[in-house]
């Protein structure tokens, strides 16, 4: 699978090589938060087991190198992520500046949509047991 070594998705999972964590998921289950690392933390198998019980995706946000062609929520023909497209036009802003965040120099929804997708990102969860109709149909790589 070819990868953008220089681009980095913020929604990656804990298997994908050279992933990292950059923030925390807190806040609850209807209202997620995330809390951003000052630096981000190579992913490793002591730091996936501090989210025991629940699965690693569920408690951290994790970036990787963008999966580019590889992941069906990429775009070829605009080389673009449809998923930050998605969540900048259907998702809410929930935050009014940006946050502090160890990645964003080097992350895809910053590099195609800058600050829009950063003031959607803080609610944001990989594995989101209950998202909002619109984090639902935004995950959906079906719906355009």
């Amino acid at each position: 699978m070819k990868t953008d070594q220089q681009t980095f998705c913020p929604s990656a999972q804990p298997d994908w090589q050279g992933a990292k964590v950059f923030g925390v998921v807190g806040g609850t289950p209807d209202a997620p938060e995330t809390a951003y690392l000052a630096t981000p933390a190579p992913v490793s198998d002591e730091l996936l087991k501090l989210a025991d019980p629940v699965a690693p995706d569920e408690v951290f946000r994790i970036a990787a190198p963008c999966a580019c062609s590889g992941c069906g929520h990429f775009d070829s023909a605009q080389s673009s992520c449809t998923l930050a497209q998605k969540i900048v036009r259907w998702v809410p802003m929930v935050s009014e500046s940006l946050p502090v965040c160890g990645i964003r120099s080097e992350c895809r929804w910053w590099q195609q949509e800058g600050r829009a997708a950063c003031l959607r990102c803080p609610q944001v969860v990989t594995r989101n047991l209950m998202p909002t109709d619109a984090m639902r149909d935004a995950a959906n790589p079906e719906l355009r």
